[in-house]
């Protein structure tokens, strides 16, 4: 099937919260963020008010979208983990369920093996929850059913609306 567009439900949202939560206290981390390839934000945990989420989350994206052009330079799909180290904090950066990006923030308190062994376990419990809101979405396709308010709006109800 193709792509449906996916809805985010407030019970996967919660999950995801939980999840995300439970990374940032095993890895001693400061702050954690999920974005979406597009760069939006979808969740937060830890100190996220010490940052500009949005420019957080588009420069995220668009870093992800020029390591997978260097990637396939050299013949790879994608590099599904990036790490950055600062002088203070360090960004471990990865791909989960091809859809999203977790974006991992910590600094001496943590350390890259313990954030790489726990974001690989999130990674698993994450895609779980996103492969059950893809069912979800392909569910309400095959039912001709859309959680999209605006989805019967036709071309014509809008030139009519404007004329």
């Amino acid at each position: 099937m193709a792509n449906p567009q996916m809805v985010m439900y407030d019970e996967e949202f919660r999950q995801i919260n939980t999840v995300l939560e439970k990374l940032l206290r095993e890895s001693h981390s400061k702050v954690i963020f999920l974005v979406d390839k597009n760069g939006q934000l979808i969740s937060g945990v830890g100190d996220t008010e010490k940052f500009d989420t949005t420019s957080l989350a588009s420069l995220t994206a668009g870093n992800i979208a020029a390591t997978g052009g260097l990637a396939k330079l050299i013949g790879e799909k994608e590099f599904s983990i990036l790490f950055h180290e600062g002088e203070k904090d360090n960004l471990h950066i990865s791909i989960v369920a091809g859809r999203v990006i977790l974006v991992v923030i910590f600094d001496s308190r943590s350390s890259l093996g313990l954030v790489r062994l726990r974001v690989k376990k999130t990674s698993d419990e994450l895609t779980g929850i996103f492969e059950g809101l893809l069912k979800k979405a392909e569910e309400r396709e095959k039912q001709g059913t859309s959680d999209f308010p605006f989805a019967e709006i036709t071309d014509d109800d809008i030139d009519n609306l404007f004329s």
